[in-house]
């Protein structure tokens, strides 16, 4: 089969799902690639903690800030408490002391949201985006803390009418980008491309304008990510290490991190999808992310 048939069956596949991505997988020895329209930007939503944490290591690398200071950080918003959703200090009850090393930890590994907004209080998103330009990393927009992500329709909803808030993020984009909902439109929101990603995920894996030690910090802090439902399951092994971050925003699913093969094969692959299913529980969706980016790097890998 040609490579031009895969990919219209892998395209297939997501519509079969009820998904719309965009794909890309880089082999970062020889910088060949293959994707699925990989240049069309996404609301990325977590998948920011990344370069914030880029750029709070190169302020510490720098002496301008101590990993070991401790911020204080207040208890979660009792109303989201109770509310299905990722672990960490947003669950708890009272206010708690976190030295700044060990928010990194949280906010890369476990995608802790209150973790990152206590670290872009120390480096905010338009520093953020100050440093990706100087690093030299294109096509990523940083414009807000991630506290901004839990002010669409779905908090302001009961959970038992979460359906209507994931319609109408299905219901009110624009073929351009634009949405009803401020964080999911690409002129509000925090976006990339896949290509710009894996730019990122090749920055931090190969010699570039990222300072050694922030790279090797930041490719820790992502193979201690705990979120390994999407493209996990394809990718890691007892041959192969999955480093990686993920993103979820109502009806989008994103993850993008890099495969090391015991061969020596590094991989970088990035994966941006949106459903247009009306349930915040999808595993088919999450497994059909994961068999088209691993199909994506076979047909890479194979030559």
């Amino acid at each position: 089969m040609s490579e031009d048939r895969r990919l219209r069956a892998l395209r297939e596949q997501l519509d079969e799902a009820g998904l719309r991505g965009s794909f890309l997988v880089r082999d970062l020895a020889t910088g060949e690639q293959v994707g699925i329209e990989p240049g069309t930007p996404y609301a990325v939503a977590s998948i920011a903690k990344v370069p914030l944490a880029m750029a709070v290591l190169d302020r510490v690398r720098r002496g301008e800030l101590d990993p070991a200071e401790r911020l204080e950080v207040g208890p979660g918003v009792p109303e989201l408490q109770e509310r299905p959703g990722p672990p960490g200090l947003g669950r708890f009850r009272h206010p708690a002391l976190v030295a700044v090393d060990d928010l990194l930890y949280l906010a890369v590994a476990l995608s802790d949201s209150t973790a990152a907004d206590a670290l872009f209080r120390l480096v905010p998103p338009a520093d953020v985006a100050s440093y990706l330009r100087e690093t030299g990393l294109d096509g990523i927009t940083v414009r807000h803390p991630v506290a901004e992500l839990t002010g669409t329709p779905a908090e302001r909803l009961n959970t038992d009418e979460a359906h209507l808030a994931l319609r109408l993020a299905i219901e009110e984009g624009t073929a351009g980008g634009g949405h009803a909902i401020a964080q999911l439109d690409t002129s509000r929101a925090s976006t990339a491309t896949a290509t710009a990603l894996v730019d990122l995920l090749a920055a931090l894996w190969t010699p570039s304008r990222v300072d050694p030690d922030v790279a090797e910090r930041v490719r820790a802090l992502m193979g201690l990510n705990v979120l390994r439902q999407r493209l996990a399951p394809d990718f890691a092994s007892d041959a192969a290490r999955w480093s990686s971050k993920t993103g979820t925003l109502l009806h989008q699913r994103h993850e993008c991190g890099v495969v090391e093969h015991a061969d020596g094969g590094v991989y970088a692959v990035a994966a941006l999808t949106e459903s247009r299913v009306a349930a915040s529980v999808q595993p088919h969706a999450e497994a059909t992310m994961g068999a088209v980016a691993r199909a994506l790097h076979d047909l890479l890998r194979a030559g």
